[in-house]
């Protein structure tokens, strides 16, 4: 994991969030895998630069690095007497575990005078038991994993492995509770729980706003003139999408039920782009256009002012 953040995107200590973000989405676009099938390292560097928009861009996180108090991870930065950090397990998982008795010896000897006995070493029987502690993790994934669920595997520090299931629609900062999957109890006592946060990478073309999908697709001059069909990206695959005749920068279609788990819609804006060279027969006509059809699209903008 990169010790800067901000290096890895490339960006200064003070950049503003929108810096940031066009800084991850100018990498993304470069990196991402789909894009390099095959290429291991633009993978693990998209995964990298992924990370740490995934902080940089929350500013309770990017503050909570800046001040210190995480690590270029995410991990906290607790005391060594009450948590114990172990490397290892697959990239963007991280493995944190109570552990706040390290001073207290052994329980046997804490608690033997109060249960030593007649039988077994023990008065009647009994036997201390206590619940096992909570382990902490923390998994990033990809966007479309966290969208469409997945199943994926940790590895822990002592070799053993944790099966975790991704529900779809997961959002950034959601801790999945594994029922008995921490650390043993003791005596009798139930083992702990495995809680594990969830980090969700950036996607360089689809964004989440609550269970809508958002997507920003480019189209040409004469689709939004004339109208026509056009190729759009879905979390599920890519669908032809109608473009009304007479489209503007900024129009929002709407595909109802593409959303995070079907409840939601994706919102597909449109995005006017000029062709890169603008050719004689072009330019001709859009003079030909102002002479005889001449109109003002800032009127309604100088009438509010």
């Amino acid at each position: 994991m990169a010790e800067d953040l901000y290096s890895e995107l490339g960006v200064s200590k003070t950049a503003k969030a929108g810096e940031i973000t066009k800084a991850y989405r100018k990498l993304a676009k470069k990196l991402h895998p789909d894009l390099n099938p095959g290429d291991k390292a633009a993978e693990d560097r998209f995964k990298k630069i992924s990370h740490a928009y995934s902080i940089l861009k929350d500013p309770d996180k990017r503050g909570q690095y800046d001040r210190g108090e995480i690590d270029a991870s995410g991990q906290e930065r607790p005391e060594a007497r009450y948590y114990r950090e172990h490397a290892g397990g697959p990239e963007g998982a991280r493995y944190r575990s109570s552990a706040g008795f390290e001073d207290m010896g052994d329980f046997s000897d804490l608690f033997g005078d109060m249960f030593t006995g007649a039988r077994g070493g023990r008065r009647g029987g009994a036997q201390f038991s206590m619940r096992g502690q909570d382990a902490q993790y923390h998994l990033d994934i990809n966007f479309l994993d966290a969208v469409n669920g997945t199943k994926t595997r940790i590895t822990l520090p002592d070799g053993g492995t944790l099966d975790v299931t991704i529900p779809p629609g997961v959002s950034e900062g959601q801790v999945l509770r594994l029922k008995g999957k921490g650390m043993p109890g003791m005596g009798e006592g139930p083992p702990g729980d495995a809680l594990v946060e969830i980090g969700v990478r950036g996607h360089p073309v689809f964004t989440r706003e609550g269970s809508d999908i958002v997507v920003e697709v480019p189209i040409s001059f004469d689709e939004a003139v004339l109208g026509g069909k056009v190729e759009v990206p879905t979390i599920s695959g890519r669908v032809a999408v109608t473009v009304p005749a007479g489209s503007n920068s900024g129009q929002t279609l709407r595909l109802k039920g593409r959303g995070v788990k079907g409840k939601g819609d994706q919102l597909v804006k449109l995005t006017v782009m000029m062709p890169e060279t603008i050719h004689d027969d072009l330019k001709r006509f859009a003079e030909d256009w102002r002479k005889s059809h001449a109109y003002d699209p800032r009127s309604k903008l100088k009438e509010q002012a």
